[in-house]
């Protein structure tokens, strides 16, 4: 029960119905907010306990202060939490090692469960391996639960033994995709009261249904435990980043378009730990599909989230995706009642501004390794030709292609070239070179949520297929829709034959190549490829394009419109400039350009209005968690402690837990620590803790072979992640890394200084090596350290390699939370240096002393860095809260929960 100490407790009727509410005009200043605060301060007010949460963390967001650094500590409690199975396979696990620690220490299992709806989507684990057949989607389904089985074994038992959790079986759709159409409530109902849907989600993506107008974000697993175990979300009141639109797109750009062009404006602006909210008569003019899509990029502009208020065009997307009628009028009346709808004249009070008119987005992609790489489409070819650069050995150099004069860019004169003649199986021969798009993907919830560019696709592939055109043989092409209503759509338009024509056949429904699951290529062109040591390209309508993320074989990724990635897939080359040069030829041998099949807005206006009803959805979610026949016939696990077996590759007790007491142990200053890997700028998760394919030489692939894991069983990282022991050697094993201290190599290597002269090594091994001797180890590392995916196991694998502190120039903020969630100190160099300003080689030792004024209960600013070489410097504490620092004293956040329900 709330303390109700502003008397804001009050009845709102809808129809028949009356729900409890807390009313926000009961707080002075509370008018004046944007939209996402209101949201922050109704969940105080309804949680005020005076204790945790007082009346003056209620009174501090009403007189927040929008130009003010953010510096006041609140305590939010989301409504929901939101998994899909890479993460919340180890969340599980998790949850079932707390079960048995609690029954050590002398408390009670069943305390460890969750407290408020959890809901995990199977998205991540099926696998693109075949394609443009139609049995595809089959083959993928049989593949997906022969190499799963014991994973979806375990979250069925899952599934039994916890209350409110609740699985969305595999083969259904992408997690945000079916959080917006079915999981999302706007308001939610409960216990006869009526408030703001909010969440924590185990993806970073989870900001999509911010499109929805619900608050939520993307954090670690082991936030994500917590706060199913009812521990509240640790956060400071955060800046508010106004973004206005104005005006309307103009026919021929899409919503990917939009939203290339909104990340690259808000990663140069700098929204890292604040919220970003959309406003002004633009919005109304953006439909739901197209501020979904924009919520999910939230990640890649590197903000917490990227919210719109509520209004008729939130209410006409509830409708048509089924919810019911009362739902609908409750979502209304509560938003109206609160000041939570939108006005499109409204000028809230932000901390910054920006402005972005629609009519001024141009077709656009990203690449090759970064979202925020905007390329203007008319430019793609020319800023290929110099970025290939990067890709290619220096000897190529003398054997450039040489490019019209008057396209070639400034800097150079042509284009490495490598022609490698290919022959495909059927004897037919063909040629490929650097640039060659061998990966052609529609795929991801950004897109494929988006009716508008899917069906943009879909007509682009059937006017190809009128004249004559085809993708081309080396390109790999799969469609993994985010839910059943998007092949649903297609066939009522009669789309699919012509999908399948041009090879985007249904390989799943899943994150597929978006997550790295895009599969091998073909036997031949992986070999070309990798004889020839060829820079090719993968293109896909995806969020993400990280070095080493999409294809062990692709060097270079671009993000794209769904409508774009097939007319990359006809073309087949990142060479060809698709917007003025023809695509191929017609049935009578005339050039086909782009604009000849480009479909017009009313075209696809057409086709979305008159195939997508209502009647799709609630067939698609009618039984959204029962699952198929062979989803239901798997065995379940019995009791409420989990079995294990010692056995097995996929689900191992973690060692989290061991020896721990209910007396926390004081934290001591780190010496004589040495350097485990020296890393420079947007160091991503995924450089981290790759989710993609494990190769049989690495320390993670021995692992496999050692325990009778033939290397076609592998799988991937991401669907090991309930076994630390391969978590543990994947750490740092990024195909891409490049470790400073060890130059030269690429992957998870570093220099092993247990031994004389530091050799070479696998950076496990040394890790190792190094925990052997007692030895504490130190990352340095650049600016946004920790970018990407909210991969909590980036942070577990780097607190079990033996990792006792982090010093980089900045962080993303979902890595510099799990880091102290895992009881690894995050610290941050003086501003304006860095590894390299101060001379530091990573050969270093390092001290770090002032790290013990923890012990008083508080927080020290800074801790003095020394080396044994003489260097030293005040390297900031990024430990923000003071919640943060109890998780830290804690020697994590899931130490710290367990002590906590077990002392309650």
């Amino acid at each position: 029960m709330s303390a109700n100490s502003f008397d804001a407790r009050s009845t709102l009727r809808v129809g028949d119905e009356s729900y409890e509410i807390f009313k926000l005009d009961k707080v002075e200043g509370s008018a004046r907010l944007p939209y996402s605060l209101k949201v922050l301060l109704e969940n105080l007010l309804r949680t005020e306990d005076g204790a945790n949460i007082t009346a003056d963390h209620i009174r501090a967001i009403g007189g927040w202060d929008s130009q003010a650094q953010p510096s006041q500590e609140i305590q939010f409690t989301p409504a929901r939490v939101i998994m899909q199975d890479f993460t919340g396979v180890p969340c599980v696990v998790d949850l079932a090692t707390m079960r048995e620690a609690v029954k050590e220490l002398g408390g009670d299992p069943a305390k460890i469960n969750p407290l408020a709806p959890a809901e995990l989507v199977i998205d991540h684990s099926v696998i693109a391996d075949k394609f443009g057949t139609k049995d595809a989607f089959g083959q993928n389904v049989e593949l997906e639960y022969g190499r799963n089985k014991e994973r979806y074994q375990f979250l069925r038992w899952g599934q039994t033994a916890f209350d409110e959790f609740k699985v969305v079986p595999p083969g259904t759709g992408i997690v945000h995709q079916v959080n917006i159409e079915h999981l999302a409530r706007t308001v939610m109902v409960r216990g006869g009261q009526a408030y703001p849907d909010t969440l924590v989600g185990t993806d970073s993506h989870t900001t999509m249904v911010n499109g929805l107008g619900v608050l939520g974000w993307g954090v670690g697993g082991i936030e994500a435990e917590a706060a199913m175990l009812g521990q509240p979300v640790s956060m400071l009141i955060p800046r508010v980043v106004g973004f206005k639109l104005t005006g309307e797109l103009k026919p021929g750009t899409t919503a990917t378009d939009l939203v290339l062009t909104i990340t690259e404006m808000l990663r140069k602006h700098g929204v890292v730990g604040k919220f970003v909210e959309f406003y002004g008569e633009g919005v109304a003019a953006t439909s739901l599909a197209n501020r979904a899509t924009i919520g999910n990029m939230s990640p890649e502009f590197g903000s917490t989230a990227a919210i719109f208020p509520v209004d008729d065009e939130t209410l006409n997307y509830l409708r048509l995706t089924g919810r019911d009628a009362q739902q609908v009028a409750l979502v209304e009346a509560y938003a109206k009642e609160q000041g939570l709808w939108l006005d499109p004249k409204a000028e809230p009070d932000f901390s910054e501004k920006l402005e972005l008119d629609l009519a001024t987005v141009v077709p656009s992609i990203a690449g090759p390794k970064r979202p925020q790489d905007r390329i203007v489409l008319a430019n793609a070819a020319q800023q290929f030709a110099q970025d290939v650069r990067n890709y290619v050995s220096d000897d190529e150099e003398a054997g450039k292609e040489s490019f019209p004069a008057s396209d070639a860019p400034a800097s150079a004169n042509g284009v490495p070239t490598k022609p490698t003649t290919v022959t495909a199986p059927d004897g037919s021969t063909y040629e490929i070179d650097h640039g060659a798009v061998t990966v052609a993907a529609i795929t991801s919830c950004t897109n494929t949520s988006n009716p508008y560019v899917m069906v943009a696709a879909a007509l682009v592939a059937k006017k190809a297929v009128e004249k004559g055109l085809t993708r081309k043989p080396w390109v790999k092409t799969t469609l993994a829709p985010g839910s059943k209503v998007v092949t649903d759509y297609f066939d009522k338009a009669g789309l699919t034959p012509y999908l399948d024509k041009v090879g985007f056949n249904l390989v799943g429904y899943g994150c597929t190549t978006c997550i790295g699951n895009s599969g091998p290529l073909p036997e031949e062109v992986s070999k070309a490829v990798n004889d020839n040591d060829l820079a090719v390209t993968s293109v896909l309508s995806g969020n993400r394009n990280f070095e080493g993320r999409i294809n062990p074989d692709v060097k270079m990724n671009y993000l794209a419109s769904p409508p774009l990635v097939v007319a990359y897939a006809i073309a087949g080359s990142m060479k060809v400039d698709i917007t003025k040069d023809a695509l191929g030829t017609d049935q009578d041998g005339k050039p086909v350009f782009l604009a000849d099949i480009w479909p017009s807005e009313a075209e696809v206006n057409d086709v979305v209005a008159n195939a997508i009803g209502e009647d799709m959805f609630n067939k698609s979610y009618q039984d959204v968690f029962a699952g198929d026949a062979q989803w239901q016939a798997l065995p379940i696990p019995t009791g409420n402690t989990f079995e294990w077996d010692s056995e097995s590759t996929y689900v191992r007790k973690p060692p989290y837990f061991e020896g721990m007491t209910m007396e926390t142990t004081p934290v001591e200053d780190i010496t004589g620590a040495r350097v485990l890997a020296k890393l420079g700028d947007s160091v991503t998760t995924d450089h981290i803790s790759p989710a993609g394919a494990i190769k049989a030489d690495t320390p993670a692939g021995k692992y496999l072979t050692e325990h009778g894991i033939e290397r076609r069983d592998f799988n991937s990282y991401g669907s090991r992640r309930g076994n630390h022991e391969v978590m543990i050697r994947g750490t740092f094993a990024n195909i891409r890394l490049r470790n400073q201290i060890a130059p030269g190599t690429e992957g998870g290597y570093t220099r092993d200084f247990t031994q004389a002269d530091g050799p070479v090594s696998f950076i496990y091994d040394a890790s190792q090596n190094y925990q052997a001797a007692g030895t504490p180890l130190a990352i340095l590392a650049g600016k946004e350290y920790g970018s990407g995916s909210s991969r909590d196991w980036a942070a577990k694998g780097t607190a079990l390699l033996g990792v006792k502190a982090v010093i980089a120039e900045s962080y993303e903020r979902i890595h510099r939370s799990n880091l102290i969630g895992m009881g690894v100190l995050p610290l941050q160099f003086p501003e304006g240096q860095n590894a390299e300003t101060l001379g530091l080689t990573g050969e270093e030792a390092f001290s770090f002393t002032g790290v013990t004024e923890l012990n008083n209960g508080t927080t020290p600013r800074t801790v003095k860095v020394t080396t044994d070489t003489g260097v030293e410097f005040d390297a900031v504490v990024r430990i923000d809260t003071p919640g943060e620092a109890d998780y830290y004293r804690n020697g994590g956040i899931l130490q710290y929960v367990l002590r906590s329900l077990i002392r309650s």
